[in-house]
């Protein structure tokens, strides 16, 4: 769907985007992250035409978006991480000037409107002005300005910043009906937890290069040699866990308290076939022995450089 081809941006002397080659399939939520300063908002920037390239292109749909950008912006979506809404604008108003902005016809314009008030859950203030909107609302209504007009391709720049719990969730609902029906969405965030659960795939940036690309199902393949184990046990044995634990050389990272604990593991099946055989062999009656999933965080520390996000 967008294709980054040997990307450079400079600003004088400072490079903000370093050699950047990446493909974005269709259908995917790519989730790019990095530190702040690392490149994100300006990949975005080039990916929707508002900052050209110092040197290679970026192609969307195949075309190339400088050479045609007329063809190219009828692909795209874009959200900014800080965008200017219509005060004395309702809702509705707001969204039927972009409507004509999208050069969308007419007649279909309203029952559009109220298609994607409703995904984006703004049924209940449509027809109130943009200056009493909570900060949640104004972006939902920046998100559903970006869609109106069906972009195959949405870009967004750190959409859940300032968001609060319940709104974040929204955000990924509305992600994930976007995607179920075709749209490849690109999403910046110096937040991990902001990724967490609905990206197909991440790419990780730090100083301008883009040093890691992936499925997060690969990632975590890739990482898998490390695990985290959660572990609960009946009866007295905390003593005995902590004796067993704490005398094999792989594991790290203990957590114990009564009846349960989490460790961390270098190693192979074998190795935790071994732990598990030497807490039963010392009485331990054990319950739950099990991996725990991979998180964004544990991947990114693993294969960053580990700069403060």
């Amino acid at each position: 769907m967008i294709t980054f081809d040997s990307v450079r941006k400079e600003y004088g002397e400072f490079v903000a985007v370093d050699q950047l080659n990446l493909e974005i399939s269709q259908g995917e939520i790519y989730g790019l992250i990095g530190p702040n300063g690392a490149g994100k908002t300006t990949t975005i920037r080039m990916g929707c035409g508002l900052l050209n390239p110092t040197a290679g292109r970026i192609l969307i749909e195949g075309v190339d978006i400088y050479r045609q950008p007329e063809v190219a912006q009828q692909y795209i979506g874009y959200l900014s991480d800080v965008y200017a809404l219509y005060d004395d604008l309702t809702a509705w108003e707001y969204l039927d000037y972009f409507a004509h902005a999208y050069r969308m016809p007419a007649s279909q314009i309203p029952a559009r409107i109220k298609e994607v008030i409703r995904l984006v859950g703004l049924e209940i203030k449509e027809h109130e002005f943009i200056k009493g909107l909570s900060r949640g609302m104004r972006q939902r209504l920046g998100l559903a300005r970006s869609i109106l007009h069906r972009p195959k391709l949405l870009l967004l720049d750190e959409p859940a910043s300032g968001l609060d719990p319940k709104a974040r969730i929204d955000l990924q609902v509305v992600l994930r009906s976007l995607r179920d029906q075709g749209t490849t969405i690109l999403i910046s965030s110096h937040i991990l937890t902001d990724l967490e659960g609905f990206c197909t795939a991440i790419g990780i940036m730090e100083r301008g290069r883009l040093i890691r690309s992936e499925s997060l199902a690969s990632l975590a393949q890739s990482i898998r040699t490390r695990r985290k184990l959660q572990l609960r046990w009946t009866g007295d044995g905390r003593e005995t866990v902590a004796g067993v634990l704490g005398g094999i050389a792989e594991v790290a990272d203990i957590e114990l308290s009564d009846g349960s604990g989490v460790f961390a593991v270098e190693g192979d099946d074998q190795i935790l076939a071994n732990i598990l055989e030497q807490l039963m062999s010392r009485h331990v009656r054990v319950v739950e022995f099990v991996g725990q999933k991979h998180t964004v965080q544990d991947i990114y520390m693993q294969v960053s450089h580990h700069e403060v996000m």
